[in-house]
């Protein structure tokens, strides 16, 4: 997938947020610790630092929900950065994104903290950010 694929499906799945840009994706992308798995239905990118798994970001095209892309990617994700010597997976997810938090809650993850105002909605107002972990096999 190109930068211009991820950042037109992240626009298509985020509109309380701000969606990515491509050079944002580029950049990501040109890192060598930054991975990506999916496909241009549903898409998970993060990275893997000394042990530690953190899912940057995870997109599914609205018109794809509920038919367990999701699911799969953060599957796929956590094998991979399992694969790639991480023993903990981290996140973070607006705290008033209750399908999220209860995918992130079904795939093992639990709260470890919290970023207050983190997201910045189109409105001008501010989402909390809780960050959730988990460990991985």
């Amino acid at each position: 997938m190109t930068p211009t694929e991820l950042a037109r499906l992240h626009a298509r799945a985020f509109t309380q947020s701000r969606p990515w840009s491509e050079s944002e994706f580029a950049a990501l992308l040109g890192n060598p610790h930054t991975h990506l798995v999916g496909d241009l239905r549903c898409f998970a990118l993060f990275q893997v630092i000394a042990g530690e798994a953190e899912l940057l970001t995870i997109a599914t095209d609205p018109d794809q929900r509920r038919q367990g892309l999701a699911r799969a990617c953060m599957d796929a994700w956590q094998a991979q950065a399992a694969r790639a010597g991480a023993t903990r997976a981290l996140l973070d997810v607006a705290a008033d994104n209750d399908p999220a938090i209860a995918l992130y809650t079904a795939c093992g993850y639990a709260p470890c903290g919290l970023r207050r105002g983190y997201y910045r909605r189109p409105s001008g107002e501010t989402a909390d950010a809780i960050v959730m972990e988990r460990p991985l096999p």
